[in-house]
């Protein structure tokens, strides 16, 4: 059903899945540059194929809704939610013998801005582990996403400028949502309201759309993408306070690297037990783990706790058939 060519490819319709080089013909599970390359064809979801259209220019697309079974090349495709930014979506190919669950990135909590992911059964399971530590034990959504509002009020209140960085797509439009539905006044940097006017032509509502005039605004929160050089777009900011909001906020040295006052770990990925409960759900007789800095140690807790697990294209790699 699969094989590993510096990537997963499904065999009969030799479907890349998430390939970052061109393909003939690529499934991209969302818009992150990191999963899609400017393919011949790409099969994804409408919302998907408006941000990928976005970021790579015009595209030829077929575009796939979430629960609607296709037929491609010998295989049944069907996607589903994956709770990671809005568009994002899960594989599952079926041949008729067996059945390959691909999750891309995703994450079972709560999102104000993508759809709850959903988990199929599936005989075999391909999952991203970016949080594949015990380290990632995120604390309740309701208590960060509690922490951001107040922590943003409070440098209002000091008469300084809250600047919280997060992803361009996905990460930006959640912080956004979440600070206008608390009555917090937002300006975007530009490479974010890009993408923020996308997500408000496919229905996703983010509140007032502003993006930063060029100077400062008293009483606003900003949204801008990681990195302070990107900051260049962000001229006439006073007394600026930096916040990361990233599941990677758990490591003691993401301050310092992300060069911010604070950093809260809001994550769109699935934290480690949601790993753990993936698995329960899917009930998967194999496990293939891709992602993430420590794969081959999750891969490894994973057969430790009984289940018959491998790292992606590495050991005992094969085909199915």
């Amino acid at each position: 059903m699969f094989h590993f060519d510096r990537g997963l490819k499904l065999t009969r319709p030799d479907l890349a899945v998430d390939f970052r080089r061109r393909q003939p013909r690529g499934f991209i599970s969302h818009a992150h540059t990191d999963h899609m390359a400017r393919h011949e064809l790409a099969l994804c979801t409408p919302a998907t194929a408006e941000l990928y259209r976005l970021r790579l220019g015009p595209r030829r697309v077929m575009e796939v809704h979430y629960r609607t079974t296709i037929e491609w090349g010998g295989l049944r495709l069907t996607a589903y939610p994956a709770g990671h930014c809005l568009g994002s979506a899960m594989l599952l190919a079926d041949d008729g013998h067996r059945t390959l669950l691909y999750t891309g990135d995703f994450k079972l909590g709560a999102s104000a801005t993508a759809e709850a992911a959903e988990l199929p059964r599936a005989d075999v399971l391909v999952m991203e582990c970016t949080f594949g530590s015990p380290v990632y034990r995120f604390p309740p959504r309701e208590e960060i996403v509690g922490e951001l509002r107040a922590l943003v009020r409070r440098i209002l209140d000091w008469n300084r400028t809250p600047v919280v960085h997060a992803y361009a797509l996905g990460k930006s439009q959640e912080v956004i949502k979440l600070l206008t539905d608390d009555g917090i006044p937002v300006l975007q940097h530009e490479d974010v309201y890009r993408v923020s006017c996308v997500y408000q032509k496919l229905g996703a509502s983010l509140g007032p759309m502003v993006v930063y005039p060029g100077h400062h605004v008293d009483g606003h929160a900003i949204v801008a993408p990681p990195g302070r050089g990107r900051l260049a777009k962000l001229p006439g900011l006073r007394r600026p306070v930096h916040i990361a909001v990233t599941g990677w906020a758990l490591h003691q040295g993401t301050r310092g690297r992300w060069a911010v006052d604070y950093a809260l770990p809001l994550s769109d990925h699935a934290s480690y037990d949601e790993l753990f409960s993936t698995i329960e759900q899917v009930e998967p007789r194999e496990i293939y783990c891709t992602h993430g800095p420590e794969v081959d140690r999750f891969v490894q807790r994973l057969c430790d706790a009984g289940h018959i697990a491998y790292r992606l294209g590495a050991g005992r790699q094969r085909r199915l058939f």
